[in-house]
């Protein structure tokens, strides 16, 4: 029996909905006897039996409440008047209502200290999910828990987290990098995308056929990172020839600096991401 009873998603929008999905339909396979994910980082725990989400219109209610029967999925909305993070935790009852509970924040650039401040009684820790969680392949950074909380804390963060791609826990200094790399990462990754697609059409393909063939050529570059642990100039070596059309295609983007354009784009957002918390 698992010692976590209810999920809570305070402001329900997106990244929330992906999140209880994807939990949701872990849940389904483990009650079934099914393992449906791979844990990222150790062990995992039995998930919440039940599950709530609160937005701050009717109408957005009526829309939660239509995916989540469509996707067969027992989740009760309810409508609050405030759904920004931190007005939330201010409203009245609520630090009572969080006392010793785990609160989980996926608020950019809001720290754990000024979270507590709210809830001081709650055990606060940051998560710094992405969007393609919503298809189960996200990636879920998540800060090193406070000292009052337990192993099952930790194994019940990367059980929600795995459900919907990888998970790693991370020191809190380096979340604004995180949500640079991994947040924004997937707006940088598909101008890249739209870009060699562009150039697939102006080398005559059909859009679509170019844009299949940049999307999974993509997706299979990355996998073979993932998958066999090669660095990634090693795998560019390996289709580098002498002389090759790939060499011509490399010093073209040498010449047009992209390497330390892209470098610096991560440094430019993680700078802003440091900055969203000050405001």
């Amino acid at each position: 029996m698992s010692a976590y009873k209810t999920m809570a998603v305070l402001g329900c929008g997106t990244m929330g909905t992906a999140i209880l999905s994807g939990v949701l339909d872990c849940r389904h396979s483990q009650e079934e006897g099914a393992q449906p994910f791979a844990p990222s980082d150790g062990e995992t725990v039995p998930l919440p039996e039940k599950y709530i989400a609160t937005v701050n219109r009717a109408e957005s209610k009526r829309r939660l409440e239509s995916t989540f029967q469509e996707e067969g999925h027992d989740v009760e909305v309810l409508v609050q008047d405030n759904v920004e993070a931190s007005l939330v935790l201010q409203e009245e009852g609520m630090q009572e209502a969080l006392k010793d509970k785990l609160l989980i924040s996926i608020a950019a650039g809001t720290t754990i200290s000024k979270i507590e401040g709210y809830a001081p009684s709650a055990r606060v820790v940051r998560a710094m999910p992405n969007t393609p969680s919503k298809i189960r392949e996200g990636m879920t950074v998540v800060s090193h828990l406070p000292k009052n909380s337990s192993t099952s804390d930790r194994a019940l963060l990367n059980t929600i987290f795995s459900a919907v791609g990888r998970c790693r826990f991370l020191d809190e200094k380096h979340f604004d990098a995180a949500t640079a790399l991994a947040g924004s990462g997937p707006a940088f990754t598909t101008l890249f995308l739209e870009a060699m697609t562009d150039g697939g059409v102006m080398m005559g393909l059909p859009r679509s056929e170019a844009l299949e063939l940049a999307a999974q050529t993509i997706q299979g570059a990355a996998r073979m990172v993932l998958q066999t642990g090669r660095h990634p100039a090693a795998i560019k070596d390996s289709v580098t020839t002498p002389g090759g059309c790939t060499i011509a295609g490399l010093l073209q983007m040498e010449d047009g600096k992209l390497r330390s354009t892209v470098a610096r784009s991560i440094q430019t957002a993680a700078e802003h991401a440091a900055g969203l918390g000050k405001h």
